[in-house]
């Protein structure tokens, strides 16, 4: 099984007017993160199913990978919210996912959680080492649903910028 874990694009500025789940992607995050799914596809990327985090600048992301015809299918997975708790959310998706056939997921979601997400599966805890930049991507590799944390093997962990 793959994980592709995926963050959104640059979003507009934090600001005390704009609450921060409702901040958008600006036209360079847009633009990047097309740019980005078009070379997933020239590359054969093909996901099963994208979740993304409920916030606007994910979703938008993760659509953005579904009009590129990455995916036939989107869900907002509540787990992948900046803050949620990392060993539940994987015990989340192992739950709501393993029965399905799915080999392929992208996770679209925030840094520091994806990269917490990828050191759990691949070192059994969150190292503080790993960093997504916006629209940047980690490949893992898990042999199964049910392998314990520190199990999974990255295969990917690029910058946007070796992708467009």
């Amino acid at each position: 099984m793959e994980l592709y874990l995926i963050r959104h694009g640059i979003a507009q500025e934090q600001s005390p007017d704009i609450p921060d789940g409702d901040r958008q992607l600006t036209k360079k995050g847009k633009d990047k993160t097309q740019r980005v799914a078009q070379r997933l596809q020239a590359i054969g990327v093909e996901f099963d199913l994208i979740l993304t985090s409920p916030l606007v600048r994910a979703q938008q992301t993760a659509q953005i990978l579904m009009d590129q015809g990455l995916a036939p299918q989107l869900e907002t997975f509540s787990s992948l919210a900046p803050g949620e708790d990392i060993p539940q959310g994987i015990n989340d998706l192992k739950e709501e996912y393993r029965h399905r056939s799915h080999r392929c997921l992208a996770l679209v979601g925030h840094q520091p959680d994806l990269a917490n997400w990828a050191e759990y599966l691949t070192f059994g805890s969150p190292q503080g080492k790993l960093i997504v930049k916006k629209a940047g991507i980690i490949g893992l590799t898990l042999p199964s649903w049910d392998c314990p944390p520190g199990e999974g093997q990255l295969f990917l962990l690029t910058p946007p910028r070796w992708l467009v």
